[in-house]
Formats: C-alpha cells, sequence, structure tokens
C-alpha cells in the first residue's frame, strides 16, 4: 500500500494548479487542436490534480527512497566521507 507522502496544503496547492494548468491547455486545444503542446501540458496538469488527491507524489517518494540508500551506504563507512576535506586558506 502506497502512503501519502505530500501534505494537506501541498495536496491542495497541487489540486488548484492542476485544475488551472488543465483549464488553460482544454481552451488552447479547443482552438488548436493540431498543436501537440497543449496536450503535453494538460497531462501534466492531471498528474498534478492526481497527485493532489492521492498527496502521494512519486517524484518525492523517489528523492526519499534514494536519501535514505545514502544514509545507509554512509553508516556502515562511519558517516566518514571518503575524499579529504578541501582547506581554502
Amino acid at each position: 500500500m502506497i502512503r501519502p507522502n505530500i501534505g494537506m496544503i501541498n495536496a491542495l496547492i497541487r489540486i488548484a494548479a492542476g485544475f488551472t494548468v488543465l483549464a488553460w491547455a482544454t481552451a488552447r486545444l479547443t482552438r488548436k487542436p493540431w498543436e501537440t503542446l497543449p496536450l503535453f501540458v494538460a497531462l501534466m496538469g492531471s498528474l498534478k490534480i492526481a497527485e493532489g488527491i492521492t498527496r502521494f507524489c512519486p517524484v518525492t517518494y523517489a528523492v526519499e527512497e534514494g536519501m535514505d540508500e545514502m544514509n545507509q551506504d554512509r553508516s556502515g563507512e562511519g558517516g566518514e566521507f571518503d575524499i579529504d576535506p578541501l582547506n581554502p586558506s
């Protein structure tokens, strides 16, 4: 089961922005249906609406998982870096 990884305010902002972008793209597509950019923008707007409704963002999930892996890798090394710090003086 996927847990929500964004807050309520963030979800509401995503829903509002998604509907705004989707409305713009839909209006643009009704005037010039042969353009492909409004179709792509409409898909991105609908993705933001879906993220807001489900309160799950796949990009946030991927970044959190990457940070967890980095922390696990460093925990085995004692938290030290492999290179010496650079002294600017």
